[in-house]
């Protein structure tokens, strides 16, 4: 059996990698990690989700943007992140309009991930982690699968956690006005 080696990448090399295909990498530890397509909920809580956020930034006439996933997120050195959905301020829109590869160097006001089967730890204990050293002041992790929404602030350097399920409305400190429960989001 023949053995490839894996080749690392640079986070500047990762920046211009293109393989002539749709899909999506994440930078992890100089290695691309290629991103699954999403199942059918995935997708449908991703798209109800954007529109709630994005009618709440209109409804309180913020300067914000959601952005679906195809934003990465710089974590680290060598690593990148992209979430499934991120809020960015003006300022970070402004920045990544002149990007050859749509990267933010700085934290997000707040991103969110879905959690697929094939990897809940991903969500749950490597990317918590990473956003919470990234300073990404909120993080919410999405489970169809346990029915919950955790919703996680960052407190010096920590998150905080609060977990929602049912038909409890969702606490937000980015969005304290946001109604919306977790029924809503996973019937989406």
């Amino acid at each position: 059996m023949i053995q490839t080696e894996k080749k690392f990448y640079t986070f500047e090399e990762y920046l211009s990698y293109h393989d002539d295909t749709d899909n999506k990498y994440e930078l992890v530890n100089g290695e691309l990690i290629a991103m699954p397509p999403a199942s059918g909920l995935h997708a449908l809580i991703m798209l109800f989700l954007f529109k709630q956020f994005d009618r709440e930034i209109e409804r309180v006439s913020l300067d914000w943007v959601v952005m679906p996933g195809n934003l990465g997120v710089r974590i680290a050195e060598n690593k990148s992140r992209i979430p499934d959905l991120v809020i960015i301020s003006e300022s970070q829109r402004q920045a990544i309009r002149s990007m050859s590869s749509a990267v933010l160097e700085s934290a997000p006001l707040l991103a969110v991930e879905i959690v697929s089967a094939g990897n809940p730890q991903d969500d749950y204990r490597y990317k918590r982690s990473e956003y919470a050293v990234r300073e990404v002041p909120e993080y919410w992790i999405v489970d169809p699968m346990k029915s919950k929404v955790s919703v996680l602030r960052l407190v010096d350097g920590f998150y905080d956690l609060t977990e929602f399920t049912g038909n409890q409305k969702i606490e937000s400190p980015t969005f304290p006005e946001l109604a919306l429960t977790v029924e809503q989001v996973l019937l989406a």
